[in-house]
């Protein structure tokens, strides 16, 4: 069994600092490696990363994220992703790692994701420049998404990315902004693998509980959804076999 503990939308800053780190410090008893879904600062500066570094870093446990929309607002994404990983914090984006971990050995594929919609209300590849130029991110990235997913030797597959890859964890969002919300397309990638369980954040008012098309169950861990610190999953090889709450102090960022 790999114990995987998982949140997203922190959106840290210097007055979020501390609310999060006494769950944090108790996650070995409950969790092998944690998985931040993306939205990790309020406007993606050097300063709210090292916010960052200064909560997740340091941990008993791996520590591995992708960035959110958020995080890339203030053109620093660099700087923010070297701070994360000087605090030893994996950043993925289109890439992905493999852990040893006591239960086996998990692959993690992650890639923030882009918006689009879903099958029969999404934007296509036609018409304008600006649209296929909109379209054309999330296919690129779906596509890095699925090589990440099929070039691992693992034992159990998880995908972590900040937008949804399907409508059902975004159920009390107003359905106007489903295509800003996420992509059909993320979801094609994660079922074109053998994946046990996707991880993504982005939807503030919507629903734990998902599944892909293919059968993959998809966990929306954006802190104003899971109201804690973190959630935890259980897999197996076989895929996901339950979920055990988890962790407190998680304050409101």
């Amino acid at each position: 069994m790999i114990r995987i503990a998982a949140v997203g939308d922190v959106h840290l800053d210097q007055d979020v600092v501390g609310r999060f780190r006494p769950a944090l410090e108790r996650l070995p008893e409950h969790a092998d490696v944690l998985l931040l879904a993306g939205d990790l600062t309020r406007h993606g500066t050097e300063e709210e990363a090292r916010c960052v570094a200064t909560e997740f870093g340091g941990l008993a446990v791996p520590v591995v994220t992708v960035l959110g929309n958020h995080d890339y607002q203030c053109d620093q994404v660099p700087q923010v992703i070297r701070v994360l990983e000087d605090a030893g914090i994996t950043v993925l984006e289109g890439t992905n790692t493999v852990l040893d971990l006591p239960g086996g050995r998990l692959g993690v594929a992650g890639a923030k994701g882009f918006g689009g919609g879903f099958a029969g209300r999404c934007a296509s590849n036609f018409g304008e420049p600006e649209m296929k130029a909109f379209v054309g991110t999330t296919v690129a990235i779906a596509d890095q998404l699925s090589e990440a997913l099929h070039d691992m030797e693992c034992d159990v597959r998880v995908a972590l990315t900040h937008y949804s890859p399907v409508p059902d964890t975004l159920a009390g969002e107003p359905l106007e902004i489903y295509p800003f919300l996420g992509s059909y397309l993320l979801g094609q990638a994660i079922d074109s693998a053998p994946t046990a369980l996707a991880v993504h954040g982005h939807a503030h008012a919507g629903t734990e509980r998902g599944t892909t098309p293919g059968g993959v169950r998809v966990r929306n861990v954006a802190h104003p959804v899971i109201k804690q610190a973190y959630s935890i999953y259980h897999l197996h090889e076989q895929g996901e076999s339950m979920k055990v709450s988890a962790g407190s102090g998680s304050g409101t960022p």
